[in-house]
Protein backbone atom coordinates (compact mmCIF):
# COMPACT_ATOMS: atom_id res chain seq x y z
CA UNK A 1 0.00 0.00 0.00
CA UNK A 2 1.36 3.04 -0.93
CA UNK A 3 1.87 6.40 1.05
CA UNK A 4 -1.30 9.18 0.57
CA UNK A 5 -0.82 13.19 0.21
CA UNK A 6 -3.74 15.16 0.17
CA UNK A 7 -5.96 12.36 0.08
CA UNK A 8 -4.31 10.77 -2.79
CA UNK A 9 -1.71 8.10 -3.37
CA UNK A 10 1.77 9.04 -4.84
CA UNK A 11 1.37 8.46 -8.84
CA UNK A 12 2.84 4.78 -10.12
CA UNK A 13 5.18 6.50 -12.42
CA UNK A 14 7.46 7.93 -9.05
CA UNK A 15 6.92 4.75 -7.50
CA UNK A 16 8.34 2.90 -10.50
CA UNK A 17 11.31 6.09 -10.97
CA UNK A 18 12.46 5.58 -7.30
CA UNK A 19 12.26 1.96 -7.29
CA UNK A 20 14.84 2.12 -10.43
CA UNK A 21 17.02 4.13 -8.35
CA UNK A 22 17.14 2.38 -5.62
CA UNK A 23 18.09 -1.02 -7.21
CA UNK A 24 20.77 0.96 -9.60
CA UNK A 25 22.27 2.85 -7.39
CA UNK A 26 22.66 1.00 -4.40
CA UNK A 27 26.52 1.35 -3.75
CA UNK A 28 27.45 -2.51 -2.86
CA UNK A 29 26.43 -3.75 -6.48
CA UNK A 30 29.39 -5.29 -8.36
CA UNK A 31 29.71 -4.76 -11.80
CA UNK A 32 32.86 -4.97 -13.23
CA UNK A 33 33.73 -3.78 -16.84
CA UNK A 34 33.81 -6.45 -19.24
CA UNK A 35 36.84 -6.87 -21.88
CA UNK A 36 37.10 -5.20 -24.74
CA UNK A 37 36.16 -7.46 -27.72
CA UNK A 38 39.71 -6.52 -30.01
CA UNK A 39 41.49 -3.96 -27.60
CA UNK A 40 41.12 -6.72 -23.74
CA UNK A 41 42.25 -5.35 -20.81
CA UNK A 42 43.68 -1.95 -22.82
CA UNK A 43 41.08 0.52 -21.93
CA UNK A 44 41.52 -0.42 -17.87
CA UNK A 45 44.94 0.10 -17.91
CA UNK A 46 44.70 3.52 -19.74
CA UNK A 47 41.88 4.39 -17.17
CA UNK A 48 44.09 3.86 -14.36
CA UNK A 49 47.09 5.71 -15.78
CA UNK A 50 44.49 8.50 -16.33
CA UNK A 51 43.41 8.59 -12.40
CA UNK A 52 47.39 8.89 -11.51
CA UNK A 53 48.19 11.53 -14.11
CA UNK A 54 44.47 13.90 -12.50
CA UNK A 55 45.64 12.87 -9.27
CA UNK A 56 49.32 14.90 -9.73
CA UNK A 57 47.55 17.48 -11.48
CA UNK A 58 45.31 17.92 -9.07
CA UNK A 59 47.98 17.68 -6.12
CA UNK A 60 50.55 20.40 -8.26
CA UNK A 61 47.36 22.56 -9.18
CA UNK A 62 46.56 22.95 -5.49
CA UNK A 63 50.28 23.41 -4.54
CA UNK A 64 50.36 26.42 -6.83
CA UNK A 65 47.95 28.16 -4.50
CA UNK A 66 49.87 27.53 -1.06
CA UNK A 67 52.83 27.39 0.45
CA UNK A 68 52.39 23.86 1.93
CA UNK A 69 49.05 21.68 0.88
CA UNK A 70 47.08 20.06 4.07
CA UNK A 71 47.70 16.57 4.69
CA UNK A 72 43.44 16.34 4.26
CA UNK A 73 43.33 18.01 1.14
CA UNK A 74 46.14 15.84 -0.38
CA UNK A 75 44.32 12.88 1.19
CA UNK A 76 40.67 13.69 -0.23
CA UNK A 77 42.34 14.29 -3.78
CA UNK A 78 43.97 10.51 -3.71
CA UNK A 79 40.91 9.48 -2.87
CA UNK A 80 38.60 10.94 -5.29
CA UNK A 81 41.44 9.58 -8.02
CA UNK A 82 40.91 6.40 -6.51
CA UNK A 83 37.06 6.60 -7.23
CA UNK A 84 38.25 6.01 -11.25
CA UNK A 85 39.92 2.85 -10.37
CA UNK A 86 37.12 1.63 -8.13
CA UNK A 87 34.28 2.39 -10.97
CA UNK A 88 36.37 -0.44 -12.79
CA UNK A 89 34.56 -2.86 -10.62
CA UNK A 90 32.03 -1.21 -8.57
CA UNK A 91 30.66 2.10 -10.90
CA UNK A 92 27.75 2.91 -7.92
CA UNK A 93 29.93 2.96 -5.13
CA UNK A 94 32.86 4.93 -7.24
CA UNK A 95 30.17 7.91 -7.68
CA UNK A 96 29.05 7.52 -4.14
CA UNK A 97 32.74 8.38 -3.54
CA UNK A 98 33.75 10.62 -6.03
CA UNK A 99 30.32 12.41 -5.21
CA UNK A 100 31.24 12.80 -1.55
CA UNK A 101 35.09 13.65 -2.59
CA UNK A 102 33.91 16.74 -5.11
CA UNK A 103 32.11 18.71 -1.81
CA UNK A 104 34.79 17.34 0.55
CA UNK A 105 37.71 18.70 -1.55
CA UNK A 106 35.59 22.16 -2.17
CA UNK A 107 35.34 22.34 1.60
CA UNK A 108 38.96 21.45 2.54
CA UNK A 109 40.17 23.65 -0.96
CA UNK A 110 38.13 26.92 0.62
CA UNK A 111 41.18 29.00 1.83
CA UNK A 112 42.93 28.08 -1.61
CA UNK A 113 40.23 29.04 -3.43
CA UNK A 114 38.88 31.92 -1.44
CA UNK A 115 35.05 30.19 -1.21
CA UNK A 116 34.33 26.47 -0.92
CA UNK A 117 34.90 25.48 -4.56
CA UNK A 118 34.77 21.97 -5.54
CA UNK A 119 35.07 22.65 -9.82
CA UNK A 120 38.94 22.32 -11.15
CA UNK A 121 39.51 20.90 -14.32
CA UNK A 122 41.50 17.56 -13.13
CA UNK A 123 37.96 16.78 -10.79
CA UNK A 124 35.57 17.38 -13.76
CA UNK A 125 37.79 15.01 -15.56
CA UNK A 126 37.70 12.12 -12.81
CA UNK A 127 34.03 12.65 -12.42
CA UNK A 128 32.83 12.68 -15.75
CA UNK A 129 34.70 9.28 -16.66
CA UNK A 130 33.05 8.08 -13.33
CA UNK A 131 29.87 8.98 -15.00
CA UNK A 132 30.74 7.58 -18.00
CA UNK A 133 31.64 4.61 -16.90
CA UNK A 134 28.31 4.21 -14.79
CA UNK A 135 26.17 5.54 -17.75
CA UNK A 136 27.80 2.23 -19.47
CA UNK A 137 26.50 -0.04 -16.66
CA UNK A 138 22.95 1.33 -15.70
CA UNK A 139 19.34 2.53 -17.26
CA UNK A 140 19.41 6.32 -18.79
CA UNK A 141 17.23 7.04 -15.67
CA UNK A 142 19.48 6.10 -13.27
CA UNK A 143 22.70 8.15 -14.60
CA UNK A 144 20.72 10.81 -15.54
CA UNK A 145 19.75 11.01 -11.54
CA UNK A 146 23.04 10.79 -10.43
CA UNK A 147 24.28 13.37 -12.36
CA UNK A 148 21.12 15.56 -10.84
CA UNK A 149 22.41 14.46 -7.31
CA UNK A 150 25.95 15.43 -8.37
CA UNK A 151 25.32 19.24 -9.17
CA UNK A 152 23.07 19.47 -6.41
CA UNK A 153 24.92 18.26 -3.95
CA UNK A 154 28.02 20.19 -5.05
CA UNK A 155 26.62 23.62 -5.79
CA UNK A 156 24.23 23.24 -2.69
CA UNK A 157 26.26 21.89 0.08
CA UNK A 158 29.91 23.99 -0.84
CA UNK A 159 27.43 27.16 0.21
CA UNK A 160 24.87 28.23 -1.85
CA UNK A 161 24.75 30.94 -5.05
CA UNK A 162 28.79 32.03 -4.01
CA UNK A 163 30.28 29.19 -6.18
CA UNK A 164 28.62 30.36 -8.99
CA UNK A 165 29.15 34.32 -8.04
CA UNK A 166 32.73 33.33 -7.75
CA UNK A 167 33.33 31.03 -10.78
CA UNK A 168 30.21 31.08 -13.26
CA UNK A 169 32.25 29.60 -16.74
CA UNK A 170 33.85 26.48 -14.46
CA UNK A 171 30.59 26.12 -13.07
CA UNK A 172 29.25 25.74 -16.51
CA UNK A 173 31.92 24.38 -18.19
CA UNK A 174 31.75 21.34 -15.47
CA UNK A 175 28.26 20.88 -15.87
CA UNK A 176 28.40 20.69 -19.61
CA UNK A 177 31.37 17.89 -19.69
CA UNK A 178 29.39 15.77 -17.11
CA UNK A 179 25.96 16.22 -18.71
CA UNK A 180 28.10 14.67 -21.96
CA UNK A 181 29.92 11.88 -20.40
CA UNK A 182 26.36 10.45 -19.08
CA UNK A 183 25.06 10.80 -22.61
CA UNK A 184 27.68 9.22 -24.32
CA UNK A 185 27.74 6.62 -21.55
CA UNK A 186 24.21 5.88 -22.10
CA UNK A 187 24.49 6.24 -26.16
CA UNK A 188 26.83 3.69 -26.16
CA UNK A 189 25.33 1.16 -23.62
CA UNK A 190 22.05 1.47 -26.18
CA UNK A 191 24.58 0.49 -28.82
CA UNK A 192 25.76 -2.46 -26.69
CA UNK A 193 22.55 -3.58 -25.74
CA UNK A 194 21.27 -3.54 -29.78
CA UNK A 195 24.31 -5.52 -30.93
CA UNK A 196 23.83 -8.08 -27.95
CA UNK A 197 20.01 -8.22 -29.09
CA UNK A 198 20.97 -8.79 -32.29
CA UNK A 199 23.15 -11.49 -32.09
CA UNK A 200 20.96 -13.26 -29.63
CA UNK A 201 17.63 -12.52 -32.45
CA UNK A 202 20.64 -14.43 -34.79
CA UNK A 203 21.17 -17.10 -32.93
CA UNK A 204 17.56 -17.62 -32.27
CA UNK A 205 16.56 -17.73 -36.11
CA UNK A 206 19.09 -20.14 -36.48
CA UNK A 207 17.62 -22.22 -34.11
CA UNK A 208 14.37 -21.87 -35.34
CA UNK A 209 15.68 -22.85 -39.11
CA UNK A 210 17.35 -26.09 -38.13
CA UNK A 211 14.26 -26.88 -36.23
CA UNK A 212 12.08 -26.31 -39.34
CA UNK A 213 14.20 -28.12 -41.81
CA UNK A 214 14.23 -30.97 -38.94
CA UNK A 215 10.02 -30.68 -38.95
CA UNK A 216 9.44 -30.66 -42.69
CA UNK A 217 12.00 -33.78 -42.85
CA UNK A 218 10.29 -35.69 -40.24
CA UNK A 219 6.76 -34.52 -42.12
CA UNK A 220 8.09 -36.12 -45.47
CA UNK A 221 9.72 -39.34 -43.03
CA UNK A 222 6.23 -39.31 -41.78
CA UNK A 223 4.50 -38.93 -45.11
CA UNK A 224 6.51 -41.65 -46.68
CA UNK A 225 5.89 -44.35 -43.91
CA UNK A 226 2.42 -43.26 -44.13
CA UNK A 227 2.22 -44.69 -47.86
CA UNK A 228 4.82 -48.07 -47.05
CA UNK A 229 2.43 -48.27 -43.76
CA UNK A 230 -0.70 -48.04 -45.91
CA UNK A 231 -0.24 -50.30 -48.82
CA UNK A 232 0.53 -53.27 -46.77
CA UNK A 233 -2.34 -52.47 -44.13
CA UNK A 234 -4.62 -52.49 -47.48
CA UNK A 235 -3.16 -55.64 -48.81
CA UNK A 236 -3.38 -57.32 -45.58
CA UNK A 237 -7.28 -56.27 -45.94
CA UNK A 238 -7.79 -57.55 -49.45
CA UNK A 239 -6.30 -61.10 -48.47
CA UNK A 240 -8.03 -61.36 -45.58
CA UNK A 241 -11.17 -60.41 -47.43
CA UNK A 242 -10.76 -62.96 -51.04
CA UNK A 243 -9.34 -65.54 -48.34
CA UNK A 244 -13.10 -67.15 -47.47
CA UNK A 245 -13.52 -67.69 -51.40
CA UNK A 246 -10.22 -69.82 -51.72
CA UNK A 247 -11.05 -72.91 -49.70
CA UNK A 248 -13.91 -75.22 -50.71
CA UNK A 249 -15.70 -75.09 -47.33
CA UNK A 250 -14.98 -72.64 -44.81
CA UNK A 251 -16.09 -73.23 -41.37
CA UNK A 252 -18.00 -70.29 -39.44
CA UNK A 253 -14.45 -69.79 -37.08
CA UNK A 254 -12.33 -69.41 -40.10
CA UNK A 255 -14.73 -66.47 -41.99
CA UNK A 256 -15.15 -64.98 -38.31
CA UNK A 257 -11.37 -64.98 -37.84
CA UNK A 258 -10.65 -63.75 -41.85
CA UNK A 259 -13.54 -60.79 -40.86
CA UNK A 260 -12.14 -59.79 -37.89
CA UNK A 261 -8.42 -59.60 -39.36
CA UNK A 262 -10.10 -57.89 -41.94
CA UNK A 263 -11.70 -55.54 -40.00
CA UNK A 264 -8.83 -54.92 -37.77
CA UNK A 265 -6.81 -53.90 -41.04
CA UNK A 266 -9.43 -51.69 -41.82
CA UNK A 267 -9.31 -49.52 -38.56
CA UNK A 268 -5.92 -49.46 -38.06
CA UNK A 269 -5.35 -48.09 -41.95
CA UNK A 270 -8.44 -45.33 -41.43
CA UNK A 271 -6.42 -44.47 -37.63
CA UNK A 272 -3.04 -43.92 -39.66
CA UNK A 273 -4.27 -41.77 -42.52
CA UNK A 274 -6.02 -39.89 -39.57
CA UNK A 275 -3.10 -39.32 -38.18
CA UNK A 276 -0.58 -39.11 -40.53
CA UNK A 277 -2.84 -38.25 -43.87
CA UNK A 278 -2.85 -34.65 -43.24
CA UNK A 279 0.82 -34.12 -43.64
CA UNK A 280 0.46 -34.53 -47.17
CA UNK A 281 -1.55 -31.60 -47.01
CA UNK A 282 2.42 -29.20 -46.34
CA UNK A 283 3.96 -31.16 -48.92
CA UNK A 284 6.45 -29.18 -51.51
CA UNK A 285 5.20 -27.61 -54.27
CA UNK A 286 7.30 -30.16 -56.30
CA UNK A 287 5.60 -33.05 -55.39
CA UNK A 288 1.86 -31.32 -55.59
CA UNK A 289 1.55 -32.16 -59.25
CA UNK A 290 -0.83 -35.29 -60.23
CA UNK A 291 1.30 -38.35 -60.39
CA UNK A 292 4.42 -37.59 -58.18
CA UNK A 293 2.20 -37.60 -55.60
CA UNK A 294 1.45 -40.98 -55.49
CA UNK A 295 4.02 -42.65 -57.08
CA UNK A 296 5.56 -45.76 -55.43
CA UNK A 297 8.27 -45.00 -52.94
CA UNK A 298 12.07 -45.22 -54.26
CA UNK A 299 14.03 -48.25 -53.32
CA UNK A 300 17.40 -49.30 -53.88
CA UNK A 301 16.16 -51.09 -57.13
CA UNK A 302 16.36 -47.72 -58.22
CA UNK A 303 19.60 -46.93 -57.41
CA UNK A 304 21.16 -46.97 -60.62
CA UNK A 305 18.30 -44.60 -61.66
CA UNK A 306 19.84 -42.29 -59.23
CA UNK A 307 23.56 -42.57 -60.25
CA UNK A 308 22.69 -41.83 -64.12
CA UNK A 309 20.74 -38.93 -62.92
CA UNK A 310 23.59 -37.23 -61.04
CA UNK A 311 25.93 -38.56 -63.46
CA UNK A 312 24.16 -36.49 -66.22
CA UNK A 313 24.06 -33.32 -63.52
CA UNK A 314 28.05 -33.55 -63.81
CA UNK A 315 28.83 -35.43 -60.95
CA UNK A 316 31.55 -37.76 -60.75
CA UNK A 317 30.20 -40.68 -58.95
CA UNK A 318 31.07 -44.56 -59.03
CA UNK A 319 28.97 -47.48 -57.41
CA UNK A 320 30.46 -50.45 -55.61
CA UNK A 321 28.36 -53.25 -53.51
CA UNK A 322 30.02 -56.10 -51.63
CA UNK A 323 27.85 -59.03 -50.10
CA UNK A 324 24.81 -60.52 -51.07
CA UNK A 325 22.13 -58.02 -51.76
CA UNK A 326 18.88 -59.24 -50.36
CA UNK A 327 15.28 -57.44 -50.30
CA UNK A 328 14.75 -54.88 -47.09
CA UNK A 329 11.60 -54.07 -45.62
CA UNK A 330 10.08 -50.94 -47.09
CA UNK A 331 10.87 -48.67 -44.77
CA UNK A 332 14.88 -49.17 -44.82
CA UNK A 333 14.69 -49.68 -47.95
CA UNK A 334 13.33 -46.08 -48.29
CA UNK A 335 15.90 -44.52 -45.71
CA UNK A 336 18.71 -46.02 -47.57
CA UNK A 337 17.78 -44.42 -51.38
CA UNK A 338 17.26 -41.52 -49.57
CA UNK A 339 20.26 -41.04 -47.45
CA UNK A 340 22.36 -41.93 -50.47
CA UNK A 341 19.83 -39.15 -52.66
CA UNK A 342 20.79 -36.37 -49.72
CA UNK A 343 24.44 -37.25 -49.76
CA UNK A 344 25.30 -36.76 -53.38
CA UNK A 345 22.89 -33.53 -53.16
CA UNK A 346 25.26 -32.49 -50.69
CA UNK A 347 27.89 -32.93 -52.68
CA UNK A 348 26.66 -31.63 -55.81
CA UNK A 349 25.75 -28.43 -54.10
CA UNK A 350 29.13 -28.07 -51.43
CA UNK A 351 32.27 -29.40 -53.61
CA UNK A 352 31.65 -28.85 -57.13
CA UNK A 353 34.27 -30.48 -58.82
CA UNK A 354 34.67 -33.65 -56.73
CA UNK A 355 34.53 -37.22 -57.41
CA UNK A 356 32.05 -39.16 -55.12
CA UNK A 357 31.91 -42.77 -54.60
CA UNK A 358 28.94 -44.79 -52.98
CA UNK A 359 29.16 -48.06 -51.40
CA UNK A 360 26.90 -50.72 -50.26
CA UNK A 361 27.32 -53.51 -48.06
CA UNK A 362 25.15 -56.39 -47.18
CA UNK A 363 26.03 -58.32 -44.35
CA UNK A 364 23.87 -60.09 -41.30
CA UNK A 365 23.42 -57.33 -39.08
CA UNK A 366 21.66 -55.11 -41.97
CA UNK A 367 23.00 -52.86 -44.33
CA UNK A 368 26.25 -49.94 -44.44
CA UNK A 369 26.22 -47.15 -46.57
CA UNK A 370 29.36 -45.21 -47.22
CA UNK A 371 29.09 -42.34 -49.73
CA UNK A 372 32.61 -40.19 -49.87
CA UNK A 373 34.02 -37.34 -52.08
CA UNK A 374 37.02 -35.88 -52.51
CA UNK A 375 38.23 -32.29 -52.47
CA UNK A 376 36.08 -29.79 -54.73
CA UNK A 377 37.56 -28.85 -57.41
CA UNK A 378 36.98 -25.22 -57.33
CA UNK A 379 35.12 -22.92 -54.65
CA UNK A 380 31.79 -23.55 -54.17
CA UNK A 381 28.69 -20.96 -55.04
CA UNK A 382 28.22 -18.55 -52.67
CA UNK A 383 24.84 -19.35 -52.70
CA UNK A 384 25.23 -22.52 -51.00
CA UNK A 385 25.37 -22.20 -47.08
CA UNK A 386 28.16 -23.41 -45.13
CA UNK A 387 30.69 -25.11 -47.99
CA UNK A 388 32.10 -28.26 -48.63
CA UNK A 389 32.46 -29.39 -45.22
CA UNK A 390 28.82 -28.45 -43.41
CA UNK A 391 26.17 -29.82 -45.97
CA UNK A 392 23.46 -27.84 -44.18
CA UNK A 393 20.07 -29.25 -42.64
CA UNK A 394 20.16 -32.00 -45.27
CA UNK A 395 22.34 -33.96 -42.46
CA UNK A 396 19.31 -33.22 -39.78
CA UNK A 397 16.99 -35.59 -41.97
CA UNK A 398 19.80 -38.65 -42.48
CA UNK A 399 20.58 -38.31 -39.37
CA UNK A 400 16.55 -38.89 -38.67
CA UNK A 401 16.70 -41.85 -40.71
CA UNK A 402 18.81 -43.63 -39.11
CA UNK A 403 18.11 -43.04 -35.41
CA UNK A 404 14.12 -44.17 -36.97
CA UNK A 405 15.70 -47.42 -37.75
CA UNK A 406 17.75 -47.97 -34.45
CA UNK A 407 20.75 -47.37 -36.48
CA UNK A 408 24.07 -44.91 -36.42
CA UNK A 409 24.99 -42.55 -38.75
CA UNK A 410 29.10 -40.69 -38.89
CA UNK A 411 29.64 -37.67 -40.80
CA UNK A 412 32.68 -35.72 -41.33
CA UNK A 413 35.44 -34.39 -43.13
CA UNK A 414 38.29 -36.75 -44.56
CA UNK A 415 42.18 -36.25 -44.52
CA UNK A 416 42.17 -35.21 -48.29
CA UNK A 417 39.82 -32.08 -47.59
CA UNK A 418 37.09 -34.46 -48.86
CA UNK A 419 33.48 -35.24 -46.67
CA UNK A 420 32.46 -38.49 -45.67
CA UNK A 421 29.36 -40.32 -45.00
CA UNK A 422 28.64 -43.21 -42.86
CA UNK A 423 24.80 -44.96 -42.26
CA UNK A 424 24.61 -48.36 -40.27
CA UNK A 425 21.15 -49.98 -41.16
CA UNK A 426 19.86 -52.55 -38.60
CA UNK A 427 18.20 -55.17 -40.96
CA UNK A 428 19.36 -58.63 -39.62
CA UNK A 429 18.64 -62.05 -41.08
CA UNK A 430 15.88 -63.75 -39.47
CA UNK A 431 17.20 -67.00 -37.44
CA UNK A 432 17.08 -70.58 -40.34
CA UNK A 433 15.18 -73.05 -38.64
CA UNK A 434 16.48 -76.30 -37.92
CA UNK A 435 16.13 -79.08 -40.93
CA UNK A 436 14.07 -82.38 -39.60
CA UNK A 437 16.97 -84.02 -40.32
CA UNK A 438 19.16 -82.35 -37.64
CA UNK A 439 16.70 -84.00 -34.72
CA UNK A 440 15.61 -81.00 -32.18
Amino acid sequence: MGATIGGGRWPAVPRSVWDVLRTDLAPGRRDPLPRHRYLGRLPHGHLILLSVLMGLWEQGMYQRGVQELPGILSLLIVVQAAALVLALSRPVAAWWVSTAMLLSTGVAAAPVWGAPMPWSAPAIVLHGFVLLLLALRVRPTSASAALVLTLLVVVIGVGGPRPAVSHPPVLATGALVLTAAVVVGASLRAVRLSRTRLVEQEGLTAEERARRALLEERGRIARELHDVVAHHMSVISIQAQVAPHLVADPTPELRENLAGIRQNAVDALTELRRVLGVLRGDADPGDSAAGVRHAPQPTLERLGELLANVRAAGLDVTAGSRGEPRPLSPGTELSAYRIVQEALSNVMRHAPGARATVETHYHHAGLTLRITNTAPGRPAPTTARGGAREPGHGLLGMRERTAMLGGELVAGPTPDGGWDVTAVLPAPLPATPPRPEDGS
